[in-house]
């Protein structure tokens, strides 16, 4: 997309970022997610690239997967910027980068430290070149320590290395293996409210500063409230399998069609009324094992046991009915394409196109009033070099502020 299509008509947005200028030098996800957010709400996002480009662009081929399939992953943290290919390896494409942070508001990156360090964009030291520059570093383990270039990805610092992976490991106490990306997005969305707090003090003082976020931190963030017992109480409850589950009516049950379906009822003694009078056993309301939290918790595999082979006489429709009749807190556990097509999920602009169209892509977890979804596009690799180093020759922007 040329900048004058850019400019053809108003971009959809928040009028308070539409002149915010966002330099991205990352990789695969947690940067760039953080930077496609900030696009999607109408802040003006160059993507910098090698001339390789981001791996992401290429993530199917490296996973062995043939690569000319649609990358809905490589748009969905992407989508709306724009890409300048800059060879850092070169002094006169390294001066052209310190161009681009002289104009910016925001410079956002997964780059490891040491990198950083050998591109000469070491975080303080960028700061002082830019003084109201707002840096942002995401990284696997922090900026400081003797491990901050250790390489990672989610899965080893935000899930192994945190604990989470082992705080919700199955019964037999294997680690989680999660969905890739999913820590990324979190540590995304932590790097994102850094930087809006770093800008509402660029705001107010005309100053920038370093906002650092790591895997790691967000990780032991996330399991926070086991990371407290620990600290507390010496010990924490460990991963316990399905049947066992210390809330029976926190818990999965699958249908007689197959289908799961998770009973959310956390104040166990306000919800089991409704749940058993739903199933149709109102019979066990007076059964010492159902008689309040406490019980249930005693009695869980017991519990537990019952509630399965109950659930599993009819199918969730069926049992979709009831609930709703009954007021029991209760969610399908949906698959990805349940998800896709869930009336709730799209009537909330869930998904989002990009290309005119082209690839739908889930939608970022905001909502303005307002403020329409902007569809956007996804960068083809260096699709804005000369559109950018034209800009500069122009002359910086200036300092735009938020």
């Amino acid at each position: 997309m040329s900048g004058t299509e850019r400019d053809a008509g108003p971009r959809p947005g928040l009028s308070a970022l539409a002149g915010l200028r966002v330099v991205e030098l990352g990789v695969w996800v947690a940067a760039p997610a953080a930077a496609a957010l900030l696009a999607d709400w109408g802040a003006d996002v160059i993507k910098v690239e090698s001339p390789a480009g981001d791996p992401m662009r290429s993530v199917f081929g490296s996973l062995g997967i043939a690569g000319d399939l649609p990358n809905p992953a490589f748009a969905l943290d992407n989508r709306g910027k724009r890409s300048v290919v800059l060879d850092l390896r070169t002094d006169d494409d390294r001066g052209a980068l310190e161009d681009l942070l002289a104009g910016a508001d925001v410079f956002v990156t997964n780059l490891r430290p040491d990198a950083l360090d050998k591109l000469g964009l070491e975080p303080g030291a960028t700061v002082e070149r830019h003084p109201r520059l707002v840096y942002c570093s995401v990284s696997g383990y922090g900026l400081r320590g003797p491990e901050r270039n250790r390489p990672t990805y989610d899965i080893g610092a935000f899930w192994a290395r945190s604990g989470l992976s082992m705080q919700m490991a199955d019964g037999e106490g294997n680690p989680l293996n999660a969905r890739g990306g999913v820590g990324d997005h979190i540590t995304g969305l932590a790097a994102l409210a850094g930087i809006l707090a770093a800008l509402l003090e660029q705001q107010a003082t005309g100053q920038g500063r370093v906002v650092e976020v790591s895997l790691l931190r967000t990780g032991a963030y996330v399991l926070g409230w086991d990371l407290g017992l620990q600290l507390a109480l010496g010990k924490v409850a460990g991963a316990e399998s399905r049947q066992r589950n210390q809330a029976p009516l926190m818990n999965p049950y699958r249908a007689a069609d197959g289908r799961w379906v998770f009973f959310t009822g956390l104040e166990a003694g306000r919800h089991i009324a409704s749940v058993l009078r739903a199933l149709d056993r109102t019979d066990l309301l007076d059964d010492p094992r159902f008689a309040d939290a406490a019980a249930l918790r005693r009695h869980r595999v017991e519990v537990i046991a019952i509630l399965d082979a109950v659930v599993a006489e009819r199918p969730l429709d069926e049992w979709i009915e009831r609930f709703e009749a009954e007021g029991v807190w209760w969610a399908p556990a949906q698959t990805p394409a349940e998800v896709v097509n869930d009336p709730q999920f799209l009537e909330n602009d869930g998904l989002v196109e990009v290309d005119d169209g082209a690839l739908r892509t889930v939608n970022g977890p905001f909502q303005f009033s307002d403020v329409s979804p902007r569809s956007g596009w996804v960068p083809q690799l260096g699709q804005h070099t000369d559109e950018v180093r034209a800009e500069l020759r122009a002359g910086p922007p200036g300092a735009t502020g938020c």
